[in-house]
């Protein structure tokens, strides 16, 4: 017979202090007891990494969104997965839900110095040198890390471009200012523009990776995040195209066949395109 779940009673705003942290583990231990959840059961670590990255996807969208309410659903689903997580760990034996918190609580205040300690710092350039010299002690003594380990590898690749680019910089290697670095976008392009005059798709891929690259580090000196310029710009071409389309169906019913006789030009799709720019749609 199924065990009824008491509703989370939750404290008012100004007294919240994560009280409500042990009814998810409760609840998701519930879940994957014997007479549990069969789909629960039946995950693991490599089953619900896609989920992980699925729900922190859509925190950034409620984010960008500007919905709270929505940003609060989302984040409790992100928050599910690291307590899933956690009590498949224990499952194992390796760990638990108490030692996540307890793990992050101790990094915090180690990598805090200047807080719960008597360090003094400048401002937040100065925090985050002395997090990355904080890191590299913490990795003494173990396997030979380099700093960019931490990157993780399966970050959408802008990401990935501006972590790295951020990491490096922080000891010392970056260009001085902007002019070296729009510099660098321009040779790119020049060595871009030659690997497609050759035809050599194998270096046309090299040298355009080497080009988006540039552009990202670029991104970072005039503080701008890549991710987030390129996906406005997504957001605005998805707009733009919306109108054209709209046009398309209404001038012409749909879109005939590109190869057929009554295909639409780019001259015609780009009048729609223009009007779509000055209703600023």
């Amino acid at each position: 017979m199924a065990r009824p779940f008491d509703p989370v009673v939750v404290p008012p705003l100004e007294e919240q202090r994560g009280q409500t942290f042990p009814r998810l583990v409760e609840l998701m231990q519930r879940l994957l007891a014997p007479d549990g959840c069969p789909w629960d059961r039946k995950q693991s670590f490599e089953t619900l990494r896609k989920y992980v990255l699925e729900e922190a996807c859509e925190v950034i969208d409620a984010i960008d969104a500007g919905d709270r309410q929505e940003l609060r659903g989302e984040l409790g689903d992100l928050l599910l997965q690291v307590v899933f997580q956690a009590e498949l760990g224990r499952a194992e034996g390796a760990f638990g839900p108490d030692d996540v918190v307890a793990a992050i609580c101790e990094k915090l205040v180690r990598r805090h110095p200047h807080v719960f300690a008597d360090m003094t710092v400048e401002g937040a350039d100065e925090v985050l040198r002395n997090w990355e010299l904080i890191k590299a002690k913490e990795r003494e003594g173990k396997p030979k890390q380099g700093i960019l380990s931490g990157v993780p590898r399966s970050l959408p690749a802008l990401v990935r471009a501006q972590r790295i680019g951020e990491k490096v910089a922080r000891v010392g290697f970056d260009w001085p200012d902007v002019a070296g670095s729009r510099a660098k976008v321009a040779e790119e392009i020049g060595e871009l523009d030659e690997a497609i005059a050759t035809g050599d798709t194998a270096a046309i891929e090299a040298e355009l990776g080497d080009a988006l690259f540039a552009l990202v580090n670029l991104a970072r000196h005039v503080n701008v995040d890549a991710e987030s310029a390129l996906r406005r710009t997504i957001d605005k071409f998805t707009r733009r195209f919306d109108h054209v389309e709209a046009r398309v169906r209404e001038r012409h019913g749909g879109w005939p066949d590109p190869g057929g006789e009554d295909h639409l030009t780019l001259e015609e799709l780009d009048v729609y395109w223009e009007e779509s720019k000055k209703s600023g749609r």
